[in-house]
């Protein structure tokens, strides 16, 4: 029934997604840059592991928000609806047509006694010379939407400000790299969430249209950016 359907999707929202580190995804001119606040809860973590921006194929990347079990459910769901459609079509799948289906997949835990729904938020972009840059959110009820912007975590709704601020059809993604690391930055919570590990990857021109992980030197200039302007907040703060 909806009422049941209502009651088993609000389950993982509030411990999975909610309580989740913030995860940002922004559709610019030329492409859709990610950008994730992976939160370290030990000293021994090794950098780079249980990454949260995923390829579903090579025109289609995202970034994953919540439960990381989860997640990679998920996202071995979306690269089996991407193979399928490859192999019966002979062209790679539409983003709108992946999450309408993923979200049809994930939707279905949410109406059966007997499966807990995905405590998981995902983020998906792709980018092509026709169709320009996408971006899309699939939500633990299944809910598929299409955003200019978009923040999950928690943190979302300070990132949602900052990103709202920004005239995304005029940045590219190089720029928008430098801004998403800042949002990142700014929305962090240095009390409860002492370490993080920034994730940054886009899909868009300069990459050919495929999924990757930002490059170095564009990464530390990001880093740098970012950790200055947040000096500077400091800075003002402390003045007033």
């Amino acid at each position: 029934s909806d009422l049941s359907s209502g009651i088993n999707a609000e389950w993982p929202l509030r411990p999975g997604v909610e309580n989740s580190g913030s995860v940002i995804a922004v559709r610019g001119s030329d492409g859709v840059v990610f950008g994730v606040e992976k939160i370290i809860t030990s000293q021994l973590y090794e950098q780079g592991n249980n990454r949260r921006v995923q390829s579903v194929d090579d025109h289609i990347g995202g970034a994953v928000a919540g439960m990381l079990s989860d997640a990679r459910a998920i996202v071995a769901r979306a690269r089996e609806e991407a193979t399928d459609y490859r192999d019966v079509y002979q062209v790679p799948i539409p983003l709108k047509m992946l999450c309408e289906r993923l979200g049809h997949y994930v939707h279905l835990y949410t109406v059966y006694g007997g499966l807990r729904p995905f405590g998981v938020s995902i983020l998906l972009g792709s980018w092509d010379e026709l169709n320009g840059a996408k971006l899309m959110e699939i939500d633990p009820s299944g809910s598929a939407r299409g955003y200019y912007g978009c923040a999950v975590g928690k943190g979302k709704q300070n990132a949602k400000t900052e990103i709202e601020k920004l005239d995304m059809t005029k940045l590219t993604c190089r720029e928008l790299i430098k801004e998403v690391a800042k949002i990142i930055y700014s929305v962090h919570d240095e009390v409860k969430d002492k370490h993080f590990e920034l994730e940054l990857s886009w899909i868009g021109k300069d990459t050919g249209g495929k999924h990757q992980i930002v490059p170095k030197d564009l990464y530390d200039e990001a880093v740098k950016y970012a950790e200055e302007a947040l000096n500077d907040s400091d800075d003002e703060d402390n003045v007033m």
